[in-house]
């Protein structure tokens, strides 16, 4: 997404310390190793990183989430994610951890911050278009790892990996590049452990409720589709992506599919620039919105962006949301 729970068990110990070097040999010995992951269906070997960058909520806060706050050179946001930063169990690293950006992440941002690792999403911080590859930031002595969920519209191999897996997967690969493999290992099981116990509060036999994500947007919607956290949060919770069969991420589409399908709820994106209070104002005063049952009967609940981005906070965002469909009903 371009314009990114208290963790009961683990926030105490994954947000509020940092990872220190002497922490981490002690861990998993050598900190200097390079390990092989697997990236969009690419093998590649990352020493570890020293000057660590990453772009965005989803970044950042999967960084943040394990303990990486104080091993990394910064971050880069843009402005719109700020409402997300106050909600955020890891306000705190914000402030400790410099912020190298408020608009997109670019080439010379992380040149400029001698960066030797780079994290970020295709099409939302990698972008051909403007000049900030893994290819191009190779070719100058800089290592990149791409979130799995973006893996989906990169490369020739076009890895498709349903976004709460993607999730677990770039926690996991994070553990073994940062050597916190243990850190990892503890984080993605507490977050399987909510994840499998907002499921199995869902009402049996019920039929799930049809959901659509306004994100922004007059003319044409701007939503979440198949490949979007949003897509998997409304499923752990008992609900179902209207346009969630679209083979996209974040994507721009036509009133009329969202009329069609009928949608029982309408989930609000929140961030700066527009509050989510003037979005349901536009959703209540369109003439063709008026006879589905979402906007007929105001079922309205708005999510953090920082929630809806790919990271940590989806399982939040699934346990937020299964508390709101039970409270009308489905």
């Amino acid at each position: 997404m371009t314009k990114i729970l208290p963790l009961v068990l683990v926030a105490g110990l994954l947000a509020g310390c940092g990872a220190t070097v002497q922490q981490t040999v002690q861990e998993n010995g050598d900190p200097n190793a390079p390990v092989t992951i697997t990236n969009c269906g690419q093998e590649i070997s990352y020493p570890t990183p020293q000057r660590p960058v990453a772009y965005d909520v989803s970044g950042a806060e999967k960084m943040f989430s394990l303990g990486l706050a104080d091993r990394m050179r910064g971050y880069v946001m843009n402005k719109l994610g700020d409402p997300s930063i106050a909600g955020s169990p890891w306000k705190d690293d914000y402030t400790k951890v410099q912020r190298l950006g408020t608009s997109r992440i670019t080439r010379e941002i992380v040149v400029d911050a001698k960066a030797d690792w780079v994290f970020a999403g295709w099409g939302s911080g990698f972008s051909e278009e403007r000049g900030i590859t893994p290819h191009l930031l190779d070719q100058v002595g800089i290592r990149s790892y791409l979130h799995t969920e973006t893996c989906w519209n990169f490369g020739d191999k076009k890895t498709k990996v349903p976004p709460l897996e993607a999730l677990y997967a770039d926690l996991a690969n994070l553990g073994k590049i940062f050597k916190v493999e243990q850190r990892a290992s503890d984080l993605v099981a507490d977050l399987k452990s909510r994840v499998a116990k907002v499921q199995q509060a869902k009402p049996a036999n019920a039929e799930p409720a049809k959901v659509f994500v306004y994100d922004s947007g007059t003319d044409q919607p701007y939503t979440a589709g198949k490949h979007a956290a949003p897509t998997d949060i409304i499923a752990t919770a008992g609900g179902r992506n209207v346009l969630g069969d679209l083979e996209k991420g974040w994507t721009s589409v036509g009133w009329e599919p969202v009329v069609q399908a009928a949608p029982d709820v309408i989930i609000i994106i929140d961030y700066a620039d527009q509050p989510a209070v003037d979005k349901q104002k536009f959703l209540d005063s369109l003439p063709a919105l008026q006879a589905i049952p979402a906007v007929r009967e105001k079922r309205y609940f708005v999510m953090s962006y920082g929630d809806a981005v790919s990271g940590p906070r989806n399982v939040k965002g699934a346990e937020d949301f299964a508390a709101y469909l039970r409270s009308v009903g489905r």
